[in-house]
């Protein structure tokens, strides 16, 4: 097998990659049935497909599965940090697909691997955070015409396409992948929940119990971390924005604070609220000597990085891998965690693939319903029709040997009319 067109770190790397990506596929077999299905019936035959996703493991087997329905796969990574090198040597080694990812690559090399991606046009995109579609839309627009729909996997980037489609400046439809209830309930909350305090403790060693773990935004990302922080022992402090969230927080039995007060009594700070600046000079100023900063939203713009290295003054020091120390002019330390990226995948290895196999089942599901009905939609951002939701939740609970009830007749009938009451 020729080698496909590709730029990533050794290819030399790829046996390990192999082991990781099987290793991978025993906990996705949602993912599995569903490249079982597409090798036989080739949904997407003919097809050119351009994804900027995390180059993982369980990246690599949804990108095998839209490969075996026929499509012809460029994948390039969606975050400099993300990329595990040794699983896209492998794609490249083992499975002829197309990967433009180098772990730590620099911003230049990474929106040159994002065109390399699109090179030679697409019919469907798959994207996490829109940068890619953002590429296509600013230096690329020749190759709109051919492009049927696209996914998004996160709330990052979902924002982001219904601003473009809001303005109007939307050119194809996209399907929202992260508003799956087989998406959000479960990737957002146990997977972010458990990989980003994985990431930390990676990053740290630090004892989690006993510490106060101040986490901004309470979507699904913020329960999940908020459980599992507080599984491990942590005083969880929230801060939100939103009532409605910050209310449930409270209730769910967190401190709720303005980050201005939370800055004072924090330890570790996780941001997850898809926003910009959310930590920032004046909370950098109050914080404690010693306090560990980390981001689990999508893009590094959560922490206001030059305003701790104005603070610092150049006074920046690598303590671990995936630790910068900064030392403000008064002698307190404020450690980085992650240069601000991903902490899940900069210092860990992302989601568990148990997690991704119903998220990656949406956008390989995704996928083929864009190839069928993606002329008929209209351009802007579209929910994952519940038909394919509830398909994979029906194939998850299968996987796991877990029945449940059917309605009786007399229960459909009762739930279909209003004449019965007490």
């Amino acid at each position: 097998m020729a080698r496909p067109a590709h730029d990533v770190k050794d290819l030399a790397l790829a046996p390990s990659g192999r082991t990781r990506i099987d290793w991978a596929e025993a906990q996705m077999p949602v993912v599995r049935v569903i490249r079982e299905r597409f090798a036989k019936e080739e949904p997407l035959r003919g097809l050119r497909l351009a994804a900027c996703l995390h180059v993982t493991s369980e990246t690599a087997n949804l990108v095998r599965a839209l490969a075996a329905g026929g499509a012809s796969v460029r994948l390039c990574a969606s975050n400099p940090l993300s990329t595990q090198d040794d699983v896209a040597a492998s794609l490249v080694e083992h499975h002829g697909i197309s990967v433009f990812a180098i772990k730590g690559e620099d911003n230049e090399t990474y929106y040159r691997h994002i065109l390399a991606a699109l090179e030679g046009g697409a019919h469907l995109t798959m994207d996490d955070g829109a940068d890619l579609v953002s590429v296509l839309h600013a230096r690329r627009r020749d190759l709109l015409p051919e492009i049927l729909g696209g996914t998004e996997e996160t709330t990052t980037g979902v924002i982001r396409l219904t601003s473009m489609a809001k303005d109007g400046v939307l050119a194809y439809p996209i399907v929202a992948v992260n508003d799956a209830m087989t998406k959000h309930f479960f990737d957002n909350r146990y997977g972010t929940g458990q990989s980003t305090l994985d990431g930390i403790v990676r990053a740290t060693n630090l004892l989690i119990a006993g510490l106060k773990v101040v986490i901004a935004g309470y979507g699904w990302c913020g329960r999940g971390v908020a459980l599992r922080a507080r599984g491990l022992g942590a005083q969880v402090v929230v801060t939100e924005v939103d009532a409605v969230k910050a209310l449930e927080a409270a209730l769910d039995g967190h401190q709720v604070h303005p980050m201005e007060e939370a800055a004072r009594i924090g330890d570790i700070f996780v941001t997850l609220t898809g926003n910009k600046h959310v930590l920032r000079r004046e909370h950098f100023q109050a914080m404690k000597d010693g306090a560990v900063i980390a981001n689990s939203g999508h893009f590094n713009v959560e922490i206001d990085i030059p305003a701790l290295e104005s603070l610092a003054g150049g006074r920046k020091e690598r303590l671990r891998d995936y630790v910068d120390q900064y030392t403000l002019a008064d002698g307190r330390h404020i450690n980085l965690l992650g240069e601000g990226r991903l902490i899940n995948l900069a210092a860990a290895e992302g989601h568990p693939a148990a997690v991704m196999d119903m998220s990656f089942a949406n956008q390989a599901l995704a996928a083929e319903y864009l190839s069928r009905e993606g002329k008929k939609l209209k351009r802007e951002v579209h929910p994952v029709p519940p038909a394919i939701d509830r398909e994979i939740a029906r194939l998850k609970l299968a996987a796991m040997g877990i029945r449940i009830d059917a309605l009786t007749a007399e229960q459909q009938a009762y739930l279909s009319t209003w004449h019965e009451g007490t």
